[in-house]
């Protein structure tokens, strides 16, 4: 690798770190014609580091080049930064390379907008399209969609690539205007919903043609930059909730924000990034996606922000304590998942288990119920007779007594920006 390479391997990898919504999950590319790699064989090797972002594929940008000059970002025009920018040709003789010396499993690719929209969006393309037809690479490819871009280059990337992303940057179209002005939220609005289109197109015609090519396989997913911006953990679920009803998204990521300029608009430099308010919001996420909650009982008017010192599952047991205690042996799956721990695996044993006879206290906890949380929620066929009810706030002492959440270590004032 020339000195030259490496120096804007080094630059353009690191101003990319900042994205992270590289998960390659979903990938079903399968290698035939003895071309190079197989994302669905062996899978994608995941690193993270340790705030918890995906350092697994190349990650690079085409170019840290931007026309756009928004705050919260470390690409933007103003920025007095080291520039640089790759050929297609680079790009790819980077992936192989890496690739063929097991560094990686595959390629995530974005760029900051150079020119204009249609011109990075081609080069984005040229890149991908030679991976896949000159060099016969089948491992797993993220491309980012970059806004404003025509549909007919975006189509044409969605052959290549195995999932495809296009960043929203802020909850909220008022949050993005603030800091970036020039920016909508309609620009990624337009292209999710053309790739979405195309997607299911493209599944209804494999029911009748079989040799249909791939048309993104690994869906679509969002990024979300949590903390720049004053909006509660409400308005940033209920974004979420949009986004996944109305495009099928894989994945909403949320960033929090990095403090990296003295922008009066922004958190001061120095301040921590907000991780404890990001992995509740993930909770959140999770709650929504696998356990059957509505956005709206999670969060609401009454109660826009998640708690910091416990969970958003345990936080709505707590608020609903006339749905408990429930009887593990009768109660439904339903029920049975908004148990603060238990999880789905342990839901489904439970339900199974139980059909060969009344569960007990050593059996839950051999199914892998965290019975030290769940018993202040649940009955079972040996759970001691309880003399008085305790209060939401009392059962919530306990639970912090017995564990301390690994999250709390870090400065809690973290979260109060604004």
């Amino acid at each position: 690798m020339s000195e030259r390479i490496r120096e804007k391997l080094n630059i353009l990898a690191d101003a990319a770190k900042y994205d992270v919504s590289c998960s390659s999950s979903g990938g079903t590319r399968k290698n035939d014609n003895k071309g190079l790699g197989n994302s669905h064989a062996s899978g994608i090797c995941h690193t993270y580091t340790e705030d918890g972002r995906c350092v697994s594929l190349l990650k690079i940008l085409l170019t840290n080049h931007c026309i756009f000059d928004c705050a919260y970002c470390v690409s933007r025009k103003s920025n007095d930064i080291q520039r640089a920018a790759f050929t297609v040709e680079e790009v790819v003789e980077l992936t192989m390379n890496f690739y063929r010396r097991n560094f990686i499993e595959g390629l995530f690719l974005s760029s900051g907008i150079f020119k204009n929209a249609d011109f990075t969006m081609e080069r984005l393309l040229r890149v991908v399209k030679k991976l896949r037809l000159e060099e016969r690479f089948n491992g797993y490819i993220h491309l980012k969609t970059i806004p404003g871009a025509s549909e007919d280059l975006i189509r044409e990337a969605g052959m290549y690539a195995d999932r495809m992303s296009i960043n929203l940057e802020m909850p909220t179209e008022s949050g993005l205007k603030l800091l970036a002005p020039d920016k909508s939220h309609q620009e990624v609005i337009d292209p999710l919903g053309m790739v979405q289109r195309q997607i299911v197109q493209f599944k209804e015609e494999k029911k009748l043609i079989k040799s249909v090519p791939k048309f993104v396989p690994a869906g679509q997913s969002t990024q979300m930059v949590i903390g720049a911006t004053p909006e509660t953990d409400k308005d940033i679920m209920q974004t979420a909730d949009t986004f996944y009803k109305n495009f099928s998204l894989k994945r909403v990521y949320y960033s929090g924000y990095i403090p990296i300029s003295n922008d009066n608009r922004l958190p001061m430099l120095g301040s921590q990034p907000p991780l404890i308010r990001e992995n509740r919001l993930y909770q959140t996420d999770w709650l929504m996606r696998f356990y059957g909650f509505n956005v709206n009982e999670l969060l609401n008017d009454a109660n826009p922000h998640l708690d910091i010192d416990i969970d958003p599952k345990l936080s709505w047991a707590l608020r609903n304590m006339h749905y408990f205690p429930i009887d593990i042996n009768v109660a439904n799956y339903k029920m049975i998942l908004r148990v603060p721990g238990i999880g789905v695996n342990s839901a489904k044993k439970i339900v199974q288990a139980r059909k060969f006879g009344k569960l007990r206290i050593d059996q839950l906890k051999k199914i892998g119920v965290a019975y030290n949380r769940a018993r202040h929620f649940i009955k079972c066929a040996d759970s001691p007779y309880q003399l008085k009810d305790y209060q939401s706030t009392q059962i919530k002492s306990f639970i912090l007594a017995e564990s301390q959440s690994k999250y709390l270590k870090h400065d809690t004032n973290q979260l109060i920006l604004f």
